[in-house]
């Protein structure tokens, strides 16, 4: 027995099945993302390079890394990891990340031994992370990107006291500055700035 289920576009889906541009130009815009990526992946490496001993030797083990995707909650998306070490719980990692529509971030995610070894580090920032407009994740699971209320609050909005208590109490620590898409053109500085902000913090 066959059968047949009528699926129906709306008006906008048809015009936009029927009209190439759109497509071509969202596939355009993701190679300049990702030009846009190896320029910061450049800079932040010959960064590193310049700062032998500024992170833990064994997290640069990796080489830098660019991943992309179509469909982190439906859009595209580009991640740049270094240094990435990822590793039996243990987790060191600074991630620049592009999300379609929504913004530009730069993480630093701890886990395991580096969040108990680190973790002092960053709740000795807290007046720097205020300033810088850093968010904090507070959801349980590690591997959500997104910067809701559910998954992370601006730092600004924590007192000291709770702040420490989210770093002291979490099993990891994912600490995440926002660029706004609309600050394309100045993207590569920012990112790469972003990047050795963060950085310094273990120097």
């Amino acid at each position: 027995m066959s059968i047949q289920t009528k699926i129906q576009l709306s008006q906008v889906e048809m015009e936009l099945l029927n009209d190439s541009k759109w497509i071509l130009t969202k596939n355009a815009i993701v190679k300049k993302a990702q030009r846009l990526f190896e320029a910061v992946q450049q800079n932040i490496v010959d960064y590193v390079n310049a700062q032998p001993g500024i992170f833990p030797r064994e997290v640069l083990d990796s080489s830098a890394k660019i991943s992309k995707g179509e469909n982190y909650l439906g859009l595209p998306w580009l991640m740049l990891d270094y240094p990435r070490h990822f590793k039996k719980g243990n987790i060191f990692a600074i991630r620049t990340m592009f999300w379609w529509a929504n913004f530009f971030s730069t993480t630093l995610h701890l886990s395991g031994t580096y969040s108990r070894q680190f973790g002092h580090t960053i709740i000795n920032k807290y007046d720097d992370l205020v300033k810088n407009e850093f968010f904090i994740c507070v959801h349980d699971d590690q591997w959500h990107h997104h910067l809701e209320k559910e998954n992370y609050v601006p730092i600004k909005e924590l007192s000291k006291t709770d702040f420490t208590r989210q770093v002291t109490n979490a099993t990891f620590i994912k600490i995440a500055q926002k660029l706004d898409l609309s600050e394309w053109d100045t993207a590569i500085g920012r990112l790469t700035e972003n990047f050795t902000r963060i950085s310094q913090w273990f120097d």
